[in-house]
């Protein structure tokens, strides 16, 4: 196991918490739409939006058109709004740790699939996601995790080796393409069992920089 010199995070269910319920009943609300359409149009889009294919306005114009009701820019506005409201549920344990992480002098990146006007969003609501020492967000590149580009991306704009860099994500996948990658990996899927696998996987130095 390498030295690990950067640890990469990813944001959504990693850094911020379970999706906001009621956020997601207001959504359904002005929508129209019951909890079945709703999450498959919300869904059926989404990798499109993370990836800059589609902007905000064209991806929640799309969803409104699956759901078979037309949107206006006020409402459009507010779906943007609690869009965000149901990403920015804080998991402040690890953000703790990731500040801890920065004090102690250890590099920390962001590496997260997410559209442009969810990035607005976070960044404005988040202020520490500023002390991060690099940000790597899909719609920018029109590329998204699991591409082997993105994890190059990340690792060039730490300036740090794959090898030396520890990632965390709570999808099985992209846990995988970063091992393919050349990283070092562990899921994130509660903090107690991410506790556990550090300290399994001999990374538990880590947790008390």
């Amino acid at each position: 196991m390498s030295t690990v010199k950067a640890v990469l995070f990813d944001y959504g269910l990693v850094l911020s918490g379970p999706p906001d319920p009621a956020a997601w009943e207001c959504m359904k609300r002005l929508l129209g739409a019951n909890e079945a359409a709703f999450h498959t149009a919300y869904w059926k889009h989404r990798e499109a939006y993370d990836r800059g294919s589609l902007t905000a306005e064209a991806y929640w114009r799309q969803i409104a058109e699956d759901l078979h009701r037309s949107l206006d820019e006020n409402e459009i506005r507010q779906l943007i709004d609690i869009d965000t409201d149901v990403w920015t549920q804080p998991n402040q344990p690890m953000i703790d740790w990731a500040a801890a992480l920065q004090r102690a002098g250890m590099k920390t990146g962001i590496l997260s699939n997410i559209g442009a006007a969810m990035e607005v969003g976070v960044l404005a609501r988040c202020p520490w996601l500023a002390d991060f020492t690099h940000h790597t967000f899909s719609h920018r590149l029109q590329i998204a995790k699991p591409d082997p580009a993105i994890y190059r991306h990340a690792a060039e704009g730490l300036n740090v080796a794959p090898q030396n860099i520890l990632f965390i994500d709570d999808r099985e996948e992209n846990i995988v393409a970063a091992h393919a990658a050349g990283m070092q990996a562990v899921r994130y899927t509660t903090h107690d069992a991410f506790l556990r696998a550090m300290k399994d996987y001999g990374y538990e130095s880590l947790l008390n920089p």
